[in-house]
Protein backbone atom coordinates (compact mmCIF):
# COMPACT_ATOMS: atom_id res chain seq x y z
CA UNK A 1 0.00 0.00 0.00
CA UNK A 2 1.52 3.34 -0.91
CA UNK A 3 2.04 5.70 1.71
CA UNK A 4 0.36 8.94 1.67
CA UNK A 5 1.91 12.22 3.20
CA UNK A 6 0.12 15.41 4.79
CA UNK A 7 2.75 18.40 3.98
CA UNK A 8 2.82 22.03 3.62
CA UNK A 9 5.00 23.19 1.06
CA UNK A 10 6.27 21.17 -2.15
CA UNK A 11 9.02 22.57 -4.16
CA UNK A 12 9.25 20.49 -7.40
CA UNK A 13 12.62 20.91 -8.93
CA UNK A 14 15.98 20.58 -7.98
CA UNK A 15 18.05 23.38 -10.14
CA UNK A 16 19.50 26.47 -9.34
CA UNK A 17 16.12 28.52 -9.18
CA UNK A 18 14.08 25.40 -6.93
CA UNK A 19 16.64 25.75 -4.62
CA UNK A 20 16.56 29.15 -4.25
CA UNK A 21 12.72 28.55 -3.93
CA UNK A 22 12.86 26.33 -1.27
CA UNK A 23 14.86 28.01 0.80
CA UNK A 24 13.24 31.08 0.91
CA UNK A 25 10.48 29.32 1.95
CA UNK A 26 12.16 27.17 4.33
CA UNK A 27 13.56 30.51 5.96
CA UNK A 28 10.03 32.15 6.49
CA UNK A 29 8.94 29.27 8.74
CA UNK A 30 7.38 26.75 6.21
CA UNK A 31 8.02 23.11 6.33
CA UNK A 32 8.95 22.24 2.62
CA UNK A 33 9.88 19.39 0.78
CA UNK A 34 11.89 19.42 -2.11
CA UNK A 35 11.13 16.62 -5.14
CA UNK A 36 13.69 16.13 -7.83
CA UNK A 37 13.29 13.68 -10.24
CA UNK A 38 17.12 12.91 -11.19
CA UNK A 39 19.82 11.29 -8.49
CA UNK A 40 21.04 14.39 -7.90
CA UNK A 41 20.06 18.47 -7.32
CA UNK A 42 21.23 20.61 -9.84
CA UNK A 43 22.41 17.96 -12.79
CA UNK A 44 20.70 19.05 -15.83
CA UNK A 45 20.25 23.33 -16.91
CA UNK A 46 22.10 24.21 -13.61
CA UNK A 47 25.37 22.01 -14.59
CA UNK A 48 25.05 23.69 -18.53
CA UNK A 49 25.24 27.13 -18.00
CA UNK A 50 28.11 29.75 -18.51
CA UNK A 51 28.57 29.99 -14.62
CA UNK A 52 27.78 34.15 -15.31
CA UNK A 53 26.89 36.71 -12.48
CA UNK A 54 25.05 39.08 -15.27
CA UNK A 55 24.29 42.60 -14.34
CA UNK A 56 20.92 43.03 -16.34
CA UNK A 57 21.79 45.32 -19.61
CA UNK A 58 19.59 43.15 -22.36
CA UNK A 59 16.09 42.91 -20.62
CA UNK A 60 13.27 45.20 -21.53
CA UNK A 61 12.53 47.76 -19.14
CA UNK A 62 9.67 45.89 -17.20
CA UNK A 63 10.25 42.35 -17.66
CA UNK A 64 10.96 40.38 -14.84
CA UNK A 65 13.77 39.81 -16.31
CA UNK A 66 15.12 42.94 -16.10
CA UNK A 67 13.68 43.51 -12.59
CA UNK A 68 14.83 40.10 -10.82
CA UNK A 69 18.32 40.01 -12.29
CA UNK A 70 19.07 43.35 -11.33
CA UNK A 71 18.01 42.97 -7.82
CA UNK A 72 19.01 39.17 -7.74
CA UNK A 73 22.89 39.99 -8.97
CA UNK A 74 23.29 42.34 -6.07
CA UNK A 75 22.13 39.80 -3.32
CA UNK A 76 24.07 37.27 -4.93
CA UNK A 77 27.18 39.04 -4.95
CA UNK A 78 26.42 39.91 -1.13
CA UNK A 79 25.13 36.25 -0.57
CA UNK A 80 28.44 35.02 -2.09
CA UNK A 81 30.82 37.02 0.22
CA UNK A 82 28.67 36.41 3.29
CA UNK A 83 29.14 32.41 2.64
CA UNK A 84 32.12 32.28 1.19
CA UNK A 85 31.09 30.95 -2.28
CA UNK A 86 33.83 31.28 -4.81
CA UNK A 87 33.03 34.24 -7.37
CA UNK A 88 34.72 36.67 -9.23
CA UNK A 89 33.62 40.52 -10.45
CA UNK A 90 35.73 40.22 -13.74
CA UNK A 91 33.66 42.46 -15.33
CA UNK A 92 32.88 42.04 -18.95
CA UNK A 93 32.75 43.68 -22.37
CA UNK A 94 30.34 43.76 -25.07
CA UNK A 95 32.36 44.48 -28.63
CA UNK A 96 31.40 46.40 -31.42
CA UNK A 97 33.14 44.73 -34.49
CA UNK A 98 31.95 47.43 -36.89
CA UNK A 99 31.08 50.98 -36.92
CA UNK A 100 27.67 49.84 -37.63
CA UNK A 101 27.72 47.99 -34.51
CA UNK A 102 28.86 51.10 -32.47
CA UNK A 103 24.44 52.19 -32.13
CA UNK A 104 23.97 48.57 -30.90
CA UNK A 105 26.10 49.54 -28.24
CA UNK A 106 24.36 53.12 -27.37
CA UNK A 107 21.00 51.74 -27.37
CA UNK A 108 21.91 48.78 -25.13
CA UNK A 109 24.10 51.60 -22.66
CA UNK A 110 20.67 53.26 -22.20
CA UNK A 111 18.51 49.97 -21.83
CA UNK A 112 21.23 49.40 -18.38
CA UNK A 113 20.16 52.80 -17.13
CA UNK A 114 16.63 52.29 -17.57
CA UNK A 115 17.03 49.00 -15.78
CA UNK A 116 19.23 50.47 -13.08
CA UNK A 117 22.70 49.06 -14.17
CA UNK A 118 24.57 52.27 -13.71
CA UNK A 119 28.03 51.41 -14.02
CA UNK A 120 28.21 51.21 -17.54
CA UNK A 121 30.31 53.02 -20.03
CA UNK A 122 31.54 52.82 -23.81
CA UNK A 123 35.19 52.83 -24.46
CA UNK A 124 36.63 53.34 -28.06
CA UNK A 125 39.21 50.93 -29.79
CA UNK A 126 42.56 52.03 -28.22
CA UNK A 127 40.89 51.64 -24.91
CA UNK A 128 39.63 48.61 -25.67
CA UNK A 129 42.81 47.48 -26.87
CA UNK A 130 44.68 49.07 -24.34
CA UNK A 131 42.70 46.72 -21.66
CA UNK A 132 42.96 43.47 -23.77
CA UNK A 133 45.88 43.48 -26.56
CA UNK A 134 44.38 40.48 -28.14
CA UNK A 135 40.58 41.34 -28.77
CA UNK A 136 39.69 43.74 -31.82
CA UNK A 137 36.65 46.18 -32.29
CA UNK A 138 35.93 49.51 -33.19
CA UNK A 139 34.27 50.02 -29.59
CA UNK A 140 33.24 48.23 -26.50
CA UNK A 141 30.47 48.66 -23.64
CA UNK A 142 32.02 47.86 -20.41
CA UNK A 143 30.05 46.08 -17.70
CA UNK A 144 31.98 46.60 -14.55
CA UNK A 145 29.36 44.48 -12.34
CA UNK A 146 29.55 41.47 -14.32
CA UNK A 147 31.10 38.22 -12.72
CA UNK A 148 31.84 34.52 -12.62
CA UNK A 149 30.57 31.67 -9.82
CA UNK A 150 31.18 28.29 -8.47
CA UNK A 151 27.25 27.15 -9.56
CA UNK A 152 27.88 24.09 -7.65
CA UNK A 153 28.81 25.84 -4.73
CA UNK A 154 26.26 28.17 -4.16
CA UNK A 155 23.42 25.17 -4.82
CA UNK A 156 25.42 23.83 -1.76
CA UNK A 157 25.18 26.45 -0.09
CA UNK A 158 21.30 26.80 -0.97
CA UNK A 159 21.10 23.17 0.02
CA UNK A 160 22.30 23.68 3.55
CA UNK A 161 20.09 26.75 4.34
CA UNK A 162 17.05 24.56 3.64
CA UNK A 163 18.22 21.81 5.91
CA UNK A 164 19.63 24.15 8.54
CA UNK A 165 15.64 25.29 8.45
CA UNK A 166 14.36 22.33 8.83
CA UNK A 167 13.79 21.38 4.63
CA UNK A 168 14.04 17.99 3.14
CA UNK A 169 15.54 17.09 -0.38
CA UNK A 170 14.40 14.09 -1.61
CA UNK A 171 16.02 12.84 -5.22
CA UNK A 172 14.83 10.51 -7.56
CA UNK A 173 11.38 11.32 -7.18
CA UNK A 174 9.61 12.29 -9.78
CA UNK A 175 6.08 13.38 -10.19
CA UNK A 176 4.28 10.82 -11.83
CA UNK A 177 0.97 12.51 -11.92
CA UNK A 178 -1.63 15.02 -9.27
CA UNK A 179 -4.89 16.23 -8.80
CA UNK A 180 -6.27 19.93 -7.87
CA UNK A 181 -8.67 19.82 -4.74
CA UNK A 182 -10.45 22.14 -2.93
CA UNK A 183 -7.71 23.83 -1.32
CA UNK A 184 -5.05 21.22 -1.51
CA UNK A 185 -2.73 19.39 -4.63
CA UNK A 186 -2.48 15.31 -4.19
CA UNK A 187 0.50 14.09 -6.10
CA UNK A 188 1.74 10.77 -6.95
CA UNK A 189 5.66 10.02 -6.96
CA UNK A 190 7.37 7.76 -8.49
CA UNK A 191 10.99 6.33 -7.36
CA UNK A 192 12.68 3.58 -5.19
CA UNK A 193 9.72 4.19 -2.79
CA UNK A 194 6.28 5.57 -4.21
CA UNK A 195 4.48 7.69 -2.02
CA UNK A 196 1.08 10.20 -2.52
CA UNK A 197 1.29 13.37 -0.66
CA UNK A 198 -1.41 15.90 0.13
CA UNK A 199 0.38 19.39 -0.26
CA UNK A 200 -0.85 22.75 1.32
CA UNK A 201 1.50 24.53 -1.22
CA UNK A 202 3.20 23.21 -4.58
CA UNK A 203 6.00 25.28 -6.33
CA UNK A 204 6.52 24.66 -10.10
CA UNK A 205 10.09 25.00 -10.61
CA UNK A 206 10.76 22.05 -13.01
CA UNK A 207 12.71 23.71 -15.36
CA UNK A 208 12.73 21.76 -18.57
CA UNK A 209 9.60 19.90 -17.44
CA UNK A 210 7.96 22.69 -16.15
CA UNK A 211 5.36 22.27 -18.72
CA UNK A 212 4.56 18.46 -18.23
CA UNK A 213 4.45 19.19 -14.64
CA UNK A 214 1.26 21.31 -15.19
CA UNK A 215 -0.26 19.01 -17.89
CA UNK A 216 -0.32 16.35 -15.29
CA UNK A 217 -2.10 18.01 -13.24
CA UNK A 218 -5.79 16.59 -13.30
CA UNK A 219 -8.40 20.19 -12.66
CA UNK A 220 -5.63 22.51 -14.51
CA UNK A 221 -7.05 24.80 -16.70
CA UNK A 222 -4.26 24.14 -19.47
CA UNK A 223 -4.92 28.43 -20.80
CA UNK A 224 -2.89 28.88 -18.04
CA UNK A 225 0.29 27.05 -19.95
CA UNK A 226 2.11 29.06 -21.88
CA UNK A 227 3.87 27.49 -25.08
CA UNK A 228 6.67 25.74 -24.92
CA UNK A 229 9.97 26.49 -26.81
CA UNK A 230 13.23 24.95 -26.15
CA UNK A 231 16.92 26.82 -28.02
CA UNK A 232 19.84 24.45 -27.39
CA UNK A 233 22.91 25.82 -26.97
CA UNK A 234 26.78 24.48 -27.67
CA UNK A 235 30.10 25.16 -25.69
CA UNK A 236 33.56 24.61 -26.58
CA UNK A 237 36.35 24.69 -24.54
CA UNK A 238 39.85 26.33 -25.91
CA UNK A 239 42.82 24.30 -25.58
CA UNK A 240 45.54 27.31 -24.37
CA UNK A 241 45.61 30.61 -22.68
CA UNK A 242 42.37 32.53 -22.71
CA UNK A 243 43.28 35.58 -24.73
CA UNK A 244 41.06 37.99 -22.50
CA UNK A 245 41.23 39.08 -18.78
CA UNK A 246 37.27 39.74 -18.69
CA UNK A 247 34.34 38.11 -20.15
CA UNK A 248 34.04 39.02 -23.81
CA UNK A 249 30.64 39.12 -25.56
CA UNK A 250 29.46 40.45 -29.34
CA UNK A 251 26.40 42.05 -29.89
CA UNK A 252 23.91 39.37 -29.26
CA UNK A 253 21.42 37.29 -31.87
CA UNK A 254 17.90 36.16 -32.10
CA UNK A 255 17.81 33.70 -28.36
CA UNK A 256 21.02 34.33 -27.02
CA UNK A 257 23.84 36.76 -26.68
CA UNK A 258 26.17 35.52 -29.27
CA UNK A 259 29.07 33.05 -28.58
CA UNK A 260 30.97 34.61 -26.23
CA UNK A 261 34.06 33.95 -23.88
CA UNK A 262 33.81 33.02 -20.54
CA UNK A 263 36.04 32.15 -17.44
CA UNK A 264 36.38 30.18 -15.01
CA UNK A 265 37.31 30.74 -11.65
CA UNK A 266 40.37 28.80 -12.73
CA UNK A 267 40.87 31.15 -15.87
CA UNK A 268 40.51 28.40 -18.40
CA UNK A 269 37.90 29.86 -21.23
CA UNK A 270 35.44 28.29 -23.09
CA UNK A 271 33.19 29.68 -26.19
CA UNK A 272 29.26 29.72 -25.95
CA UNK A 273 26.44 28.89 -26.63
CA UNK A 274 25.44 29.03 -29.74
CA UNK A 275 21.65 28.97 -30.43
CA UNK A 276 20.00 25.93 -31.94
CA UNK A 277 16.09 25.49 -31.89
CA UNK A 278 15.42 22.73 -31.09
CA UNK A 279 12.11 20.12 -30.66
CA UNK A 280 13.51 17.13 -28.75
CA UNK A 281 16.01 17.59 -25.24
CA UNK A 282 19.29 16.03 -26.26
CA UNK A 283 22.87 16.82 -24.92
CA UNK A 284 25.21 16.20 -27.81
CA UNK A 285 27.64 18.43 -29.32
CA UNK A 286 28.50 17.86 -32.81
CA UNK A 287 31.90 19.02 -33.16
CA UNK A 288 31.22 20.35 -37.02
CA UNK A 289 29.48 23.12 -35.35
CA UNK A 290 32.95 24.59 -34.33
CA UNK A 291 32.95 25.84 -38.24
CA UNK A 292 30.89 28.87 -37.06
CA UNK A 293 32.16 28.93 -33.90
CA UNK A 294 35.79 29.99 -35.12
CA UNK A 295 34.24 32.45 -37.80
CA UNK A 296 32.17 34.15 -34.96
CA UNK A 297 35.00 34.50 -32.65
CA UNK A 298 37.55 35.67 -35.08
CA UNK A 299 35.50 38.73 -35.20
CA UNK A 300 36.74 39.88 -31.78
CA UNK A 301 39.84 37.77 -31.47
CA UNK A 302 41.20 37.28 -35.40
CA UNK A 303 44.42 35.41 -33.59
CA UNK A 304 42.53 32.42 -33.08
CA UNK A 305 44.76 29.22 -34.31
CA UNK A 306 42.79 26.40 -35.95
CA UNK A 307 42.26 22.94 -34.32
CA UNK A 308 42.51 25.39 -30.76
CA UNK A 309 38.57 24.38 -29.86
CA UNK A 310 37.17 21.50 -28.67
CA UNK A 311 33.39 19.93 -27.82
CA UNK A 312 32.84 20.82 -24.02
CA UNK A 313 29.40 20.72 -23.26
CA UNK A 314 25.70 21.90 -24.62
CA UNK A 315 22.56 23.33 -22.66
CA UNK A 316 18.94 24.05 -23.28
CA UNK A 317 17.13 26.88 -22.69
CA UNK A 318 12.86 26.71 -21.27
CA UNK A 319 11.44 29.16 -23.08
CA UNK A 320 8.45 30.74 -23.54
CA UNK A 321 8.37 32.05 -27.56
CA UNK A 322 10.38 31.41 -30.16
CA UNK A 323 13.06 33.13 -32.14
CA UNK A 324 10.61 35.88 -33.93
CA UNK A 325 9.94 36.91 -30.28
CA UNK A 326 13.11 36.60 -28.70
CA UNK A 327 12.36 33.45 -26.62
CA UNK A 328 10.33 35.51 -23.80
CA UNK A 329 9.91 36.59 -20.65
CA UNK A 330 10.32 34.98 -17.10
CA UNK A 331 6.58 33.24 -16.47
CA UNK A 332 6.02 33.39 -12.42
CA UNK A 333 2.25 32.74 -11.73
CA UNK A 334 0.66 33.23 -8.43
CA UNK A 335 -2.93 31.08 -7.36
CA UNK A 336 -4.46 33.27 -9.17
CA UNK A 337 -2.72 33.42 -12.50
CA UNK A 338 -3.00 29.73 -12.19
CA UNK A 339 -6.56 29.60 -10.96
CA UNK A 340 -5.75 27.38 -7.75
CA UNK A 341 -4.31 28.71 -4.45
CA UNK A 342 -2.14 25.88 -4.08
CA UNK A 343 -0.24 26.20 -7.20
CA UNK A 344 2.52 28.38 -8.00
CA UNK A 345 4.27 27.64 -11.56
CA UNK A 346 7.63 28.88 -12.93
CA UNK A 347 7.90 28.84 -17.14
CA UNK A 348 10.88 29.82 -18.85
CA UNK A 349 13.22 30.07 -16.11
CA UNK A 350 16.42 30.20 -18.41
CA UNK A 351 19.30 32.76 -17.92
CA UNK A 352 19.64 34.76 -16.16
CA UNK A 353 18.16 32.36 -13.66
CA UNK A 354 21.04 31.87 -11.78
CA UNK A 355 21.69 35.18 -11.28
CA UNK A 356 18.43 35.97 -10.01
CA UNK A 357 17.47 33.01 -7.67
CA UNK A 358 17.89 35.07 -4.57
CA UNK A 359 15.28 37.78 -5.75
CA UNK A 360 12.92 34.59 -7.80
CA UNK A 361 13.18 33.13 -4.61
CA UNK A 362 11.36 36.15 -2.59
CA UNK A 363 9.20 36.77 -5.05
CA UNK A 364 7.48 32.90 -5.14
CA UNK A 365 7.54 33.43 -1.54
CA UNK A 366 5.77 36.44 -1.58
CA UNK A 367 2.98 34.88 -3.84
CA UNK A 368 2.53 31.88 -1.37
CA UNK A 369 1.67 35.03 1.11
Amino acid sequence: MVEVLDLDCVVVGGGVVGLAVARELAMSGREVVLLEAEPMTGSITSARNSEVIHAGLYYATGSLKAELCVAGKDKLYDYCRERSVPHKACGKLVVASSEEELGYLEKLSRQARANGVEDCYLIDAAELFRREPQIRGFAALVSPSTGIIDSHSLMQAYITDIESNGGAIVCNSPVIEGELAADKIRLSVGGRDPVRIEARLVVNAAGLNAWTLSERLLGLDVSTIPPRHYAKGCYFALTGRAPAKQLIYPVPEPGGLGVHLTLDLAGQARFGPDVEWVEAIDYDVDPRRADKFYSAIRRYWPDLVDGALQPAYSGIRPKIAGPAAGGGDFVIQGPEKTGHPAYIALYGIESPGLTASLAIGQKVARLAG
